[in-house]
């Protein structure tokens, strides 16, 4: 606003009632300056004790903000049926700017904005079938993201094995400042027949299935692909996956074998030139039906190439 000028001096003299106790002017100033009545027109605050007092209550204010940010992530969780967890085991931080996956993907616009809070992934599986595709998954999404991991163990379990606890890594000394992290990735042993999956913990049923949770998270990492042909062909191999190669008897598995060996035949990669959600799921599945070492000579050299990518090691190492 513009500026007026006082109209009156600051040596006025004014009688006071002596009823009540005296304060000091705080108009008068020595020199007769107009720069303080300037000042208290622009709102602007001298006074060293008053500014003190506004910067230790703005400190304050971001204290609860924060505080109030790790609430409402930690009410995600806590208000979950899983809320009987007994032991959190480790927590994990990863920052790396590269990118095993083309295209950025906005979580956001992917899993919808929510001021104040950590966007929470809460994964129930049983340590007797380790979700060995999800954490190859988490391995890229640490790579893409920063992520806060931590593991857990429901009561429903007992004698969880060392390496299921530490499967998503050492905890993270920052991991109670949850205002770093872009996404929280919770881990529960839980007796539970499938792998289930929450996000918005009121507002959305369960996911269940390795393959459905393991589609979900590969949307963070990029998008569908475009072209409709390669969007199936990438489900149909996570289906056979899922039911003929981890599920199936062992006629099924030798003829998705082969099928594999006939594919990878045409190519290094079973969808496309690029990884993809089809080459995770039929690695981690066919580490896990244990037919990696009589597996032909395609699949053979497809399963080096994988392993020399790093992040399926955690699927490896888990079955060691």
């Amino acid at each position: 606003m513009y500026q007026v000028k006082p109209i009156c001096g600051g040596d006025a003299k004014v009688d006071l009632p002596t009823c009540m106790y005296t304060l000091p002017n705080v108009h008068a100033r020595p020199g007769n300056s107009c720069t303080h009545e300037h000042a208290l027109q622009n709102g602007d605050i001298l006074d060293p004790a008053v500014q003190a007092l506004e910067a230790r209550q703005d400190e304050i204010m971001r204290k609860l903000y924060e505080l109030k940010a790790a609430v409402e992530g930690l009410a995600k969780t806590v208000t979950t049926p899983d809320a009987d967890m007994d032991l959190t085991v480790s927590s994990s931080l990863s920052c790396q700017s590269s990118t095993a996956f083309q295209g950025a993907a906005d979580l956001d616009k992917l899993l919808g904005k929510d001021l104040g809070a950590l966007h929470d992934i809460v994964i129930n599986a049983n340590p007797e079938q380790p979700p060995l595709t999800l954490l190859v998954l988490h391995n890229l999404l640490c790579q893409r993201y920063r992520v806060l991991s931590a593991v857990h163990v429901h009561s429903s379990v007992s004698g969880v094995p060392p390496q299921l606890l530490s499967c998503l890594g050492p905890r993270h000394p920052d991991s109670y400042a949850r205002r770093l992290f872009q996404l929280g990735f919770t881990l529960i042993w839980k007796d539970v027949p499938k792998v289930q999956m929450k996000f918005s913990i009121q507002n959305m049923c369960p996911i269940e299935g390795e393959a459905n949770v393991a589609r979900f998270l590969s949307k963070l990492l990029t998008p569908h692909p475009a072209d409709p042909a390669l969007a199936t062909l990438v489900d149909s191999w996570v289906d056979t996956a899922f039911l003929q190669l981890a599920e199936g008897s062992a006629k099924e598995r030798a003829a998705v074998l082969r099928a594999l060996n006939s594919a990878l035949g045409r190519g290094p990669w079973l969808a496309g030139r690029e990884v993809s959600l089809a080459d995770m799921a039929c690695y981690c599945c066919v580490l896990h039906s244990g037919a990696a070492s009589s597996a032909p000579a395609n699949v053979q050299r497809w399963l080096k190439s994988c392993e020399n990518l790093g992040y399926f090691g955690p699927a490896k190492v888990l079955l060691q």
